[in-house]
């Protein structure tokens, strides 16, 4: 599955955004999803997950009252919604699928470039 993000861009704090994970191929309904994200000299941090079917969801505690993320498996998408956002959630934010139901990077694949969130004060 290739996969690429989008809707980044610059917003200040208390604003929201939504982000857009486009996948191509047949078999994107039958992975689950993760949206990770990495600030500049820090390492990949999972932000919320998602399973085959969306019927199940995690979010990370750090942006657990804020972010929610959900999927259309017609439409072959992820979304991360982001609200109330503040100049810590600055980073590059990736999505990527999973045949585990993990946090950790190590069991996600199909990377795309990312996109890029900057929330100013």
């Amino acid at each position: 599955v290739q996969l690429q993000a989008s809707g980044g861009g610059l917003v200040q704090a208390g604003d929201s955004l939504r982000l857009t994970c486009a996948a191509s191929g047949r078999t994107f309904s039958s992975y689950n999803m993760g949206w990770f994200r990495q600030a500049p000299g820090k390492e990949r941090e999972f932000v919320g997950r998602i399973n085959d079917r969306g019927g199940d969801t995690g979010i990370a505690d750090s942006v657990k009252d804020r972010f929610t993320i959900s999927r259309d498996n017609a439409k072959n998408t992820v979304y991360l919604q982001m609200n109330n956002l503040n100049p810590l959630d600055t980073a590059v934010y990736y999505c990527a699928a999973s045949r585990s139901w993990d946090i950790r990077p190590s069991q996600y694949f199909g990377w795309g470039q990312g996109t890029l969130v900057t929330v100013s004060s």
